[in-house]
């Protein structure tokens, strides 16, 4: 992507917790009207790049280009460019929705004159207009999140950065979220920022940036990196995984990567593999075994061997 084409473009971004390095030279840029997701587990450099972004972590070096111009992450006007919603919603439970949005145009300085109309726009865009005036205790976890995003939208910005943001949502609210999501960047140009851990939610990303330790180990599409995965997946659950993988790599010349629940590897001709898996392994031993086609989690797997689900040795530390 083109400086000219970006919208946000970061280089060489590093910060450090003491002697440990949580991000460890991170570049990248977003497009106009681009998804844009950081996929990794825990620790791996996601909330300390967000809290980085947000200003809530002073970078120890690092250059940041809006709209191909250098700026600093504090600078104001580049902040009033930029909408922030939490991994945990912040909306007050004991204030409307209306009253909930009518604080947010206040503390986004949006001028009076404007708000009450973004306020209902943003309502009916949200699906929330019937249920605006009833308090936010009441809402289901799908609506505070459709409610935060509306406050964040309602400064108009340019770029939206979002942390986990469909973290502990049902599936219905979860595409509900999602359809909203891609609506507005559809339509107003949106360009989104967000980190997750969960395979199926950057899928909606148009790129992808996959970190492990720090560092950004892959970026493409979902399509290309999904390519990485040389076949389809086995995932088999038994008893005594580390010991099964050691006997299916030396029977098989196929090296499985083990998790808590299983071990899976990826095999150009896994529908033909299976058969001959179950009948050379010992009655008993499988309680199943499944194939799929390459998920952005099998693509991490390929790229460091390890699930998304293990975390990685060190903790990244809160912004607070």
């Amino acid at each position: 992507m083109t400086q000219s084409s970006s919208l946000l473009e970061v280089r060489d971004l590093v910060r450090s917790y003491g002697e440990r390095r949580a991000v460890d030279g991170v570049s990248f840029s977003i497009g106009k009207a681009e998804v844009f997701g950081l996929l990794g587990p825990n620790g791996a450099g996601k909330s300390t790049t967000f809290h980085v972004l947000t200003g809530l972590l002073r970078p120890d070096s690092g250059v940041f280009l809006f709209e191909g111009a250098e700026r600093s992450i504090k600078d104001r006007a580049l902040r009033a460019r930029v909408g922030v919603a939490f991994q945990k919603p912040s909306v007050d439970i004991k204030l409307t929705g209306r009253e909930n949005l009518a604080l947010g145009a206040s503390l986004y300085a949006v001028p009076k004159a404007q708000a009450r109309q973004r306020i209902e726009d943003a309502l009916q865009r949200s699906g929330l207009a019937g249920r605006a005036d009833e308090p936010v205790e009441n809402y289901s976890g799908g609506m505070r999140r459709r409610l935060e995003l509306a406050r964040v939208l309602l400064s108009d910005p340019a770029l939206v950065i979002l942390d986990e943001p469909t973290q502990g949502l049902d599936q219905g609210a979860f595409r509900k979220f999602w359809e909203d999501l891609l609506k507005l960047r559809d339509e107003r140009g949106l360009s989104i920022l967000l980190t997750t851990h969960d395979p199926q939610e950057a899928e909606y990303c148009d790129r992808i940036a996959i970190m492990d330790h720090g560092k950004i180990i892959e970026c493409d599409t979902p399509e290309n990196l999904r390519q990485k995965v040389g076949g389809d997946v086995i995932v088999i659950e038994a008893t005594d995984l580390p010991a099964l993988a050691t006997e299916i790599e030396k029977q098989f010349s196929v090296k499985p990567v083990v998790s808590e629940l299983d071990l899976r590897f990826e095999h150009e001709r896994a529908h033909e593999l299976i058969p001959r898996l179950v009948e050379a392994l010992p009655a008993g031993r499988l309680r199943s075994v499944a194939m799929h086609r390459p998920t952005l989690g099998d693509v991490f797997v390929k790229l460091t061997g390890r699930s998304l689900d293990v975390d990685t040795d060190a903790k990244e530390e809160s912004a607070a």
